[in-house]
């Protein structure tokens, strides 16, 4: 593990802060600046034409596809200056970050220049279509299904858990295409256009009064031949793909919102006299303790990412990381839960809901205002199940690193 960043990442990082330094409003590097909701709204409009202009939306791909052909480094440099700012970097989280680099590996020249452009500018919204009612763990066994009619794909089933599903454009749906395959084999991978006839989309309301996630329901909706990607039946190979870019340039940011979090749990223990209790003040110390060993974790992640190792170690790592921080958290929203005592129940209880790391800001319904702390809370019992849950990473370092014999699967 390297800690050492070369010289021309270094000098990257001065054009990257300069840039945030100009774009960014008034006042935000200033102790104690806030945004009016109005305000806010009018930054999110408006902030992914600037990183569009200033060439920071996918800087990474390569320059014949509109990114900047930026390296590794400096990919890690630019996430790192913007978690730094706390400027959003991204226009479309599911588009650049899940679908493009998907496309940029298995798509096709028409599919390249008929997508990315949309994704380039955050004017395409994405949502991911895998998990089913029945299919969540064991993706494969998924039943919604595509048939070939002429020059369309006629699709029937349901998909659940579909982030953002009611704001996006398009669905990267995995949908079985050959029904006498094996179940790995028959299944492809699809781009869907949400806003038509045959795609209802309900919220499923969550504790805190959010409906970020969804159920989408497909009857005989319609989809180009064409937008298969990788080929017809290939889609489970396309798939793994996917998931694997769910973790890349992150690996030396993720920690830095456990960071504020931890700073303001200090602060309130230290307000309402909770910091007193020594078991507290113990709780804090390994959530601290825990904090650092992802951020060393991180920079692991990225020695192995520049010596290009794909060996046991690294897919453990993967694996761990995602067990470690997920249970991690979820211990730590106990602690803010005990810190607060009952006035974490409260709407007014805790920082603003804006300002509170991990909170759902700005999606409270009337009728179940919670505080940003208790939505923080209430979202990360779901971090343990998204991105892969805790069981499967387990199952993934028991059987594909120790070498244990696979689970038995039910009769």
């Amino acid at each position: 593990m390297d800690l050492t960043y070369p010289t021309d990442a270094e000098e990257f990082r001065s054009e990257i802060r300069t840039w945030l330094e100009s774009n960014l409003p008034s006042g935000w590097f200033e102790p104690g600046f806030e945004m009016s909701d109005e305000e806010r709204r009018e930054f999110n409009a408006h902030w992914p034409a600037k990183l569009f202009s200033g060439g920071w939306i996918c800087a990474t791909w390569p320059t014949e596809y509109g990114g900047k052909g930026l390296t590794t480094m400096q990919g890690v440099v630019l996430a790192e200056e913007f978690a730094r700012a706390r400027a959003p970097m991204r226009g479309d989280f599911f588009g650049d970050t899940l679908v493009g680099p998907t496309l940029l590996q298995w798509g096709t020249e028409e599919q390249k220049r008929e997508f990315l452009p949309g994704i380039l500018k955050g004017e395409t919204r994405w949502c991911q279509g895998f998990s089913e009612p029945n299919s969540g763990s064991d993706l494969a066994s998924l039943k919604t299904t595509a048939v070939l009619d002429g020059d369309e794909w006629v699709i029937n089933g349901q998909k659940v858990w579909t982030t953002q599903g009611h704001h996006a454009d398009y669905c990267f749906l995995l949908t079985r295409t050959d029904q006498t395959a094996a179940k790995h084999a028959g299944i492809s991978y699809l781009l869907v256009p949400m806003r038509q006839d045959g795609v209802e989309v309900r919220g499923i309301t969550q504790p805190d009064g959010t409906a970020e996630f969804c159920e989408v329901f497909f009857t005989d909706a319609r989809c180009p031949a064409d937008n298969v990607v990788g080929g017809v039946n290939n889609g489970w190979k396309v798939a793994n793909s996917t998931l694997a870019f769910e973790r890349g340039q992150s690996a030396t940011t993720g920690y830095r919102r456990f960071e504020e979090e931890y700073r303001l749990l200090v602060e309130a223990a230290r307000a309402n006299g909770a910091i007193n209790d020594s078991l507290i003040r113990q709780r804090l110390m390994q959530y601290f303790t825990k904090i650092q060993i992802l951020r060393i974790n991180g920079l692991r992640n990225l020695s192995s990412a520049l010596s290009g190792s794909k060996d046991m170690g690294t897919i453990a790592l993967g694996a761990t990381n995602k067990m470690f921080w997920s249970e991690m958290h979820q211990r730590a929203m106990e602690l803010a839960l005990d810190i607060f005592g009952p006035e974490a129940m409260l709407v007014d209880s805790g920082p603003e809901g804006g300002s509170w790391p991990g909170a759902m800001r700005e999606r409270r319904r009337e009728g179940y205002p919670v505080s940003g702390m208790m939505s923080a809370f209430f979202f990360s019992r779901s971090e343990t199940i998204w991105g892969g849950t805790s069981q499967i990473q387990r199952n993934i370092v028991g059987e594909r690193v120790l070498g244990l014999p696979k689970e038995p699967k039910p009769g």
